[in-house]
């Protein structure tokens, strides 16, 4: 892993910088990026159609992943929103479904109001930075990083940003886990050892689902 001085400064400028130009992207650029990025999960990883996904509820001009669980779920996927339930401690996630009771939480976003805890396969995660060799920078919480390592059996892991968030490296440290792929409005990307590697949805498809199959093999 790497060293940077003044390393959280670094992150929060960037950070700011990054939520920023997305921000600034006009509603009808937003919309059209949406689409293509709905459309390659959907084709890619057609995997997560009998999984339970968890996704994020859409904050600051991020991807609005809703549409993908709408027809993962039309498909036989279960979804669920995190929670906070404490901080400095994992993430809980609950079953959601349209119409299910919502209380707003943490940043004011929604959680469904006591569904059932469940155990994701696949994570959605959303992206306010990402790098050339998969590591994500998030909202700084350090959230997703305490779930993932908590985890005996790593979830399927699918970054989602665009690609004016890309940048060279977020000078990752031990505690940073990396995305198993990347998705922006660019295509899809696996992370190797290499760093990114641009793929197709058919290849895509034989990938996740091999990757599912060797973590999930015993369970």
């Amino acid at each position: 892993m790497e060293a940077h001085t003044d390393l959280p400064d670094w992150r929060r400028t960037e950070r700011q910088r990054l939520i920023a130009a997305r921000e600034g992207v006009p509603a009808g650029q937003r919309t059209a990026r949406n689409g293509v990025i709905t459309a390659l999960l959907d084709q890619g990883f057609p995997a997560l159609r009998r999984l339970i996904v968890g996704f994020c509820w859409p904050y600051r001009g991020e991807f609005d992943a809703r549409f993908v669980i709408r027809t993962l779920r039309i498909a036989g996927a279960r979804a669920a929103l995190p929670d906070v339930a404490a901080r400095a401690t994992p993430l809980v996630f609950r079953e959601w479904w349209p119409g299910v009771a919502m209380t707003k939480r943490v940043f004011d976003l929604p959680v469904p109001d006591g569904t059932a805890v469940v155990q994701p396969q696949a994570l959605l995660i959303p992206l306010v930075g990402f790098d050339e060799r998969g590591f994500r920078l998030g909202y700084g919480g350090g959230y997703f990083d305490r779930t993932l390592a908590a985890q005996t059996v790593q979830p399927l892991r699918i970054g989602i940003g665009f690609e004016l968030s890309r940048i060279q490296t977020i000078h990752p440290q031990p505690h940073d886990v990396a995305m198993d792929f990347i998705v922006t409005e660019a295509g899809i990307h696996s992370v190797g050892t290499g760093g990114l590697e641009r793929i197709d949805t058919a290849e895509c498809a034989h990938r996740a689902q091999a990757l599912f199959d060797e973590r999930f093999s015993a369970e």
